[in-house]
């Protein structure tokens, strides 16, 4: 255990407070029995009597003082240990969500992850102090006691502790009942998550559609659903309680009437039936808890099998023991008979036996339909996902067999959608290399024909970049896009559809801009615009995963197929045999 000296201290001071308030008791009970002793007495047997008594209650203050003391560093590193342990799994949780595939998050919703992240986290910080410490405190308190009472007197003792079997039977019950309903309700939070999120993420769909009501609505069905079950668990946990407290009361009662008949028989002290009712009273808040502790183990078995279902996983993909960093020499990538399904077996092929190769200063164009392979092709080239069957290659390399974190400083990819983050634009742009010079950032700005814009604005590269670059238009994020990528100079460079929102002009001038740094990397241009694949050395058609043509611009128009067919779609007649000439 990490916190091992922490858990130690606290369990340990945790004994010493439960055994010093064992004390009192016994004390008070010699405290009774002194008093009555001053009556009848003579003055000397009082005197020493008195001092006897003045003695009991300066140790009775004594052992008060001790005990509030460790208790009080019992619940400080109590707590301490349980908000350790949370910062850890804090870490671990998010790091754990950084190495995922992509086919985990494909599958699991971000709303789920940010629940199990933080209210999850939270039922298992809570569990040592309410749970471990307290079980400690109840089992020295019920044990040690118990072997107190029973020692003085053995049927007296037995009735106080007659309500001990009763209130575990109870507590076990209450833990199988609450368990069920802490996993429905933490299930039932991450819905809640997943309906939040997607609302202010598309917050500016559900205003144009007028579907606030509609929202609110469906955010209500599943709060009130949240709400019934967190109503049952806390009528579970009171209803135990309660009824554990009745239990206590009456062996209580039983207590104070059989040892009231002993001590008129006078085989029982006052100050020996005092001991007795002392310790049923220190009892009394511990059995109360025991609701609050059976809760506290049933939501951290909940919570903690939830997050460990996450902290547990491994992941698809990963380095391999020995693997080694790619080594670039001609940039050289190839795809030799690449299939790939998304899914288990059953599932479609995505990808059917692609075949292509490319080397730097080279340029590959990729078209065809929507759903026919294309942004595939860019994420198993970063290995986001593993090919099926086939193996890519970067220099001869299976990239299978370097590491992730080269083959991604080598191969980058502008996104059609790009993710700006909530920062500067400086910081956006140099999001990559956080120590890029500003000559740098301007340099690739300028390249991404950013860089007039970003000057009219009052705080130029310092302005704030709204949640996901809302401040900003289509057009305005894939220019950020293709800055951030250019700036780190990669070996491989991906644009999927990544001037899709970008006027023609604009795009024409950011090619031009772009020819120099592509010179020394080797790319590939996925577009649903031909005319920007127009100067490419090689296009593929794809079509239901499947390369169904090849070839340059001019090769493809002249056999007249799917990509002449296309690119006639997109230019008019004049256009096409003004390019012919």
């Amino acid at each position: 255990m990490k916190y091992r000296s922490y858990a130690v201290i606290a369990i340990g001071t945790t004994l010493i407070a439960s055994l010093l308030q064992l004390a009192v008791p016994q004390l008070l009970g010699a405290a009774v029995d002194d008093t009555l002793g001053l009556l009848g007495t003579s003055n000397e047997s009082a005197s020493s009597i008195r001092e006897s008594l003045v003695q009991t209650a300066l140790l009775l203050l004594v052992v008060s003082i001790l005990r509030g003391f460790f208790t009080l560093i019992h619940n400080y590193t109590g707590e301490a240990v349980g908000h350790m342990i949370a910062y850890d799994l804090r870490l671990a949780f998010y790091d754990k969500l950084q190495k995922l595939s992509f086919s985990f998050h494909d599958k699991v919703h971000t709303g789920e992850l940010i629940t199990r992240g933080m209210l999850d986290i939270e039922g298992v910080r809570m569990f040592f102090s309410t749970g471990v410490v307290r079980l400690f405190l109840l089992t020295i308190l019920i044990g040690v006691g118990a072997y107190l009472l029973l020692s003085k007197d053995l049927f007296l003792g037995a009735l106080s502790l007659s309500f001990v079997p009763f209130v575990a039977w109870r507590s076990a019950i209450a833990r199988l009942k609450l368990r069920r309903l802490w996993l429905a309700l933490q299930e039932r939070m991450g819905v809640i998550g997943r309906i939040m999120d997607e609302n202010l993420t598309g917050i500016r769909v559900v205003r144009a559609f007028g579907a606030e009501n509609y929202e609110l609505k469906k955010y209500k069905i599943a709060a009130d659903q949240a709400l019934e079950l967190a109503g049952q668990r806390i009528k579970t946990r009171v209803a135990s309680t309660t009824i554990m407290t009745y239990a206590y009361f009456l062996a209580m009662g039983m207590v104070l009437w059989i040892g009231g008949l002993r001590v008129q028989e006078g085989s029982l002290t006052i100050g020996s039936l005092t001991e007795f009712l002392a310790f049923m009273t220190i009892l009394q808040l511990p059995v109360r808890q025991l609701g609050l502790l059976v809760n506290s183990f049933a939501r951290a078995s909940t919570t903690g099998r939830r997050l460990f279902e996450v902290l547990d996983l491994d992941a698809t993909i990963s380095d391999l023991p020995h693997a080694k960093n790619l080594d670039i020499d001609k940039g050289s990538v190839c795809f030799e008979n690449v299939s790939f399904k998304y899914g288990g077996n059953d599932s479609p092929l995505t990808l059917n036996k692609i075949n292509f190769e490319i080397r730097r200063g080279q340029s590959l164009g990729i078209v065809g339909p929507p759903g026919s392979g294309k942004s595939t092709i860019t994420h198993l080239l970063s290995r986001f996902y593993d090919v099926s069957d086939g193996k890519i290659t970067i220099d001869g390399q299976d990239i299978r067999e370097v590491s992730l974190e080269s083959l991604r400083t080598h191969v980058l990819t502008v996104p059609q959608d790009p993710f700006l983050f909530t920062s500067s634009l400086e910081s956006n742009i140099a999001y990559g290399n956080p120590w890029a010079s500003n000559d740098s950032i301007s340099e690739a700005a300028r390249i991404a024909k950013i860089d007039t814009f970003i000057e009219t604005l009052p705080d130029r590269y310092g302005t704030l970049v709204g949640e996901r670059g809302v401040s900003l238009s289509g057009g305005q994020k894939q220019r950020i896009a293709i800055a951030r990528t250019t700036i780190l100079k990669p070996s491989i460079l991906i644009f999927d559809d990544s001037t899709s929102a970008i006027d023609a002009e604009t795009e024409r001038q950011i090619r031009e801009f772009l020819k120099t740094p592509m010179q020394s990397s080797t790319t590939i241009i996925i577009s649903h615009r031909l005319r920007s694949l127009i100067g490419v050395d090689e296009i593929i058609f794809l079509e239901n995963g499947a390369i169904v043509e090849r070839g340059s611009h001019k090769q493809l128009l002249s056999m007249n197929g799917k990509y002449a067919e296309l690119y006639k779609s997109q230019t008019n007649l004049f256009e096409e045999e003004n390019f012919e000439k």
